[in-house]
């Protein structure tokens, strides 16, 4: 049996070997996958009573293989807040420690950067990601070893990115490296 509570804007990190279960419990959270027993709550609400759009709308995640599409670093922005202004779109890259590359892109945010991102290195994937969670600007996040596949240096960067995205939202941290979790008003490790 599991059971963990998250209090609203606190930082709740899960750590723990491979195969503890920790992405597990993201996947339940963000409804790729649906409890066989117990309840997930959102807010005091079964998260089988939210509409998966809805959810959605609330949830922002940022993954240890971030997901970019096909296209400019504008359309993939874009994808978080349709209506998103220029100024919102570049404030979100700025607090995300991605504007200082996207202007040194060829066309800068008209810049097409491939197939899942493919003409950026990996902590540049990282950065627009988390740019374009606090453009979503979603009450929940989910990191899912946002940093684990980078070096140093661009660990220090991403991490910069965390914590302007941690700011007044509640937040699960999936985490081997011990950095990652620095923040967190919660440590919940999991084992078997």
């Amino acid at each position: 049996q599991f059971n963990l509570t998250m209090r609203a804007n606190e930082v709740t990190a899960l750590v723990g070997h491979t195969g503890a279960g920790k992405s597990t419990v993201a996947n339940l959270a963000m409804r790729t996958h649906d409890v066989t027993t117990g309840i997930v709550r959102l807010s005091g609400t079964d998260i089988r009573e939210i509409s998966l759009k809805e959810l959605h709308d609330k949830v922002g995640h940022v993954a240890q293989d971030p997901f970019l599409f096909e296209g400019t670093v504008r359309e993939n922005m874009l994808l978080a807040k349709e209506d998103a202004t220029e100024a919102e779109i570049l404030n979100a890259l700025e607090k995300s420690c991605a504007l200082d590359f996207v202007e040194a892109l060829p066309d800068h945010l008209d810049t097409n950067i491939g197939e899942k991102g493919i003409r950026l290195s990996q902590g540049e994937k990282q950065r627009l990601t988390i740019a374009r969670v606090l453009l979503k600007n979603p009450p929940f996040v989910i990191l899912d070893e946002a940093t684990a596949s980078v070096d140093t240096i661009t660990e220090r960067k991403i991490q910069m990115a965390l914590d302007n995205l941690v700011e007044e939202r509640t937040v699960l941290v999936i985490a081997h490296r011990l950095s990652t979790v620095r923040r967190a008003n919660k440590i919940v490790v999991l084992e078997q």
